[in-house]
């Protein structure tokens, strides 16, 4: 039994794999139906994460949320889908309800990449007017991927703005 579940496990893998290539390569349509599938073999919260993350380019962001909270149900501890509902909820013009998603996000114990949730904030912060807590996201973004395009910068100009 338990060597059927390693195989239906991996078998569902390699399925969420070609669903993740597909949309890589922009077939949004393929890659739903490879998501799909590989829910179907056995459930992981990867191939629900990717499935939301798919509904949101067809702007079907309650969709979205949904596939990233049955993601969460099967495993808690992966990240990715607090911050993807953040980033969906932003999207929807629910800012407030977006950010304590993101504070799970940077809580979460599997999670990469584990910067998105503070840059995520620290964007929120600065349109809220709050410089200080968005400089203070912005670093420990930095901090966590020193490589990230853009958050030096947006650091540097957050505290423009306090001097």
């Amino acid at each position: 039994m338990e060597l059927e579940r390693l195989f239906m496990r991996r078998r569902a893998l390699a399925l969420w794999q070609e669903g993740q290539r597909l949309q890589l390569d922009g077939d949004i349509i393929g890659a739903i139906e490879f998501y799909g599938q590989s829910i179907a073999v056995c459930p992981t919260a990867e191939a629900h994460t990717c499935l939301g993350w798919a509904f949101s380019f067809q702007d079907r962001l309650d969709d979205a949320i949904a596939e990233c909270k049955r993601a969460i149900e099967i495993d808690p501890h992966f990240g990715n889908p607090y911050n993807d509902i953040g980033s969906y909820l932003i999207a929807q013009g629910k800012s407030s309800e977006a950010m304590r998603w993101l504070e799970r996000a940077k809580r979460a114990a599997r999670y990469e990449p584990r910067h998105y949730p503070y840059i995520n904030l620290g964007r929120l912060y600065a349109a809220r007017g709050k410089i200080r807590r968005a400089i203070k996201e912005f670093e420990a973004a930095l901090r966590l991927a020193p490589e990230e395009p853009g958050v030096a910068a947006a650091l540097s100009a957050l505290k423009q703005r306090i001097n």
